[in-house]
């Protein structure tokens, strides 16, 4: 079973991201475009039947959304069966005396805004990451509690639910009514957006599932009411009824708002604040709805999800390429087809070092899961489905590469080679003003450019044959350039790559550094065996002397 449930996953994830930004329906004959849908409609029945009937989240809302989208969108291209409900699997023997009328998701903020237009008495809650369920009172006394199951049907929970600290057996008035909230586990100073939902929804639904609850499970289990369905006319009446009845929590998070703004900061400030359970976003209320005898097992049009930016995304990878850093460090990095996350668009990620992309083995075609390491930073999570077909990828040899390889752009060394140039011209190096990768690559594509120290000799009658440089930018160029000649020489050596030599002083005479052998070094203070060999070897190499040389024929101080 689970090698079938990791087979149509991977099946759906493919169909899911081919077509991502791409065509709205399935290519190929029909008899494939038919097995496509009938494929990913399978793989989307057992996540709604884990995640409704067990409680158990397979995907992340951002891949279960889009794979239920993509379905529905290429059901219509083909005429066929609209996609299955999510929720049929989950059907009970027990009906709700009030039906649960689940949510639609608005994707982004002008859908929130324009669900927003000409609506009045509009509240927001936080969306609690639990388990749906009806309560009922008799009296005042408890009668019974009911899972979500289909919306219409559920299951008896009456009996685990007796033993919840969180659910009231008695209340405070001999009232008779129907309760609509969430059971969730309680998580004291969660902050969502920096801890996420912990898996806590299918920690309750496998707990209330069982015939009996262990104390310690039960006191972890609380209650947040969120509809009233046959109380009070307007939501701030049916929240103060429901404080004065002992469900406090509904009064304490929920919010009047009037306009976006407020909608879209209450919704910040709950994803990043700490509560005492986990969310997935908020819901907009309208105060006042229509008569509960009304109510269906469908998404109303009184309320809404709006759900938080999703923390993980899938994405196929294009190409596979790799830089090489100035001292030879290998890091492949992944072009993918382009995906969002927290309104950054990412099109491109490293893998970290050549041992991590050895040992996942990415190739085009493969599907891999990214996140936003600090909420800033794309980082390469895990690889979610293999393509089939296994392209080769070159990779560079790590012999190859080297704090003394590549001072010319020959090929297969056009990565560190411009590695080495990016750093002289950096602040760590002569800081050169208007000068960056950019530069460098024009003057390199242009042949300008074929050792490090080429562009001393650059004049403007080379310079404007080259495109992209106009009379300005070339002078502005020029003058970065001379300006160099007369940095210090202390900088100079660490621009053209010295290995850092702590607090040794270089002197000011390259004659005098070459003269320095490793027991030198090694005499400096801070400069163990390695850095002192690693000196040595630099100061030696052939290709590290032609620099100087061309620097002592330039004037440049200390070099002559």
């Amino acid at each position: 079973m689970l090698v079938t449930l990791r087979l149509l996953s991977g099946l759906a994830l493919a169909f899911l991201t081919a077509c991502a930004g791409a065509a709205t329906c399935p290519d190929g004959s029909p008899a494939q475009a038919n097995l496509s849908i009938s494929r990913l409609e399978q793989q989307v029945q057992i996540w709604d039947d884990s995640y409704h009937r067990l409680g158990v989240s397979l995907v992340t809302d951002a891949q279960y959304d889009q794979a239920r989208a993509r379905l529905e969108q290429w059901q219509r291209c083909v005429g066929a069966t609209p996609a299955s409900d999510p929720l049929h699997t989950a059907r009970g023997k027990v009906a709700h005396p009030v039906p649960h009328t689940g949510l639609s998701k608005l994707p982004d903020d002008q859908a929130v805004k324009r669900w927003l237009a000409n609506r009045r008495g509009i509240w927001v809650q936080p969306k609690v990451d639990g388990v749906a369920v009806t309560l009922t009172y008799r009296q005042g006394q408890l009668h019974h509690v009911i899972s979500r199951g289909d919306g219409e049907k559920g299951q008896d929970w009456t009996a685990s639910a007796l033993t919840l600290n969180a659910i009231p057996r008695t209340l405070a008035h001999p009232v008779t009514l129907v309760l609509h909230g969430e059971l969730y586990w309680r998580l004291p100073g969660h902050v969502q957006a920096t801890s996420g939902s912990l898996n806590a929804r299918s920690l309750v639904a496998g707990l209330m599932a069982r015939h009996t609850l262990a104390p310690e499970h039960a006191e972890r289990i609380g209650l947040f009411v969120w509809d009233w369905p046959d109380g009070p006319a307007t939501l701030n009446e049916r929240l103060q009824h429901l404080t004065r009845l002992g469900f406090v929590d509904s009064q304490t998070y929920s919010q009047p708002v009037e306009h976006f703004e407020q909608a879209r900061d209450w919704r910040q400030h709950w994803h990043t604040t700490a509560l005492p359970f986990a969310t997935d976003g908020v819901v907009l209320r309208q105060s006042e709805r229509p008569d509960a005898k009304r109510w269906q097992a469908k998404p109303p049009n009184w309320a809404v999800a709006w759900k938080y930016p999703h923390a993980q995304a899938i994405s196929e990878v294009r190409s596979v390429t790799f830089n090489i850093g100035r001292t030879g460090r290998i890091t492949p990095m992944l072009t993918l087809a382009p995906v969002t996350l927290d309104d950054r668009r990412i099109q491109r990620i490293s893998v970290g070092s050549l041992q991590r992309w050895q040992t996942l083995d990415i190739r085009p075609g493969d599907h891999v899961a990214i996140s936003l390491a600090g909420m800033t930073i794309p980082r390469l999570d895990s690889v979610v489905l293999r393509a089939p077909e296994r392209p080769e990828v070159n990779a560079p040899t790590p012999q190859n590469f080297h704090s003394l390889s590549c001072w010319q752009p020959t090929p297969g060394c056009e990565s560190q080679f411009l590695a080495r140039l990016n750093r002289l011209s950096s602040k760590q190096g002569l800081a050169l003003p208007f000068v960056g990768p950019g530069t460098w690559k024009k003057l390199i594509q242009s042949g300008q450019i074929n050792s490090l120290t080429d562009w001393l000799t650059l004049d403007a009658s080379r310079l404007v044959k080259i495109a992209g440089f106009g009379e300005r930018s070339s002078e502005r160029l020029l003058t970065s350039f001379q300006g160099a000649r007369q940095q210090p020489f202390e900088r100079w050596v660490k621009a053209i790559g010295l290995p850092p030599t702590g607090d040794a002083a270089l002197g000011h005479s390259w004659q005098g550094l070459v003269a320095r052998d490793t027991d030198a070094w090694r005499a400096e203070p801070g400069i163990g065996p390695r850095r002192a060999e690693q000196l040595s070897a630099f100061l030696q190499d052939p290709n590290v002397r032609a620099i100087s040389e061309t620097l002592r024929a330039a004037a440049v101080p200390g070099f002559d």
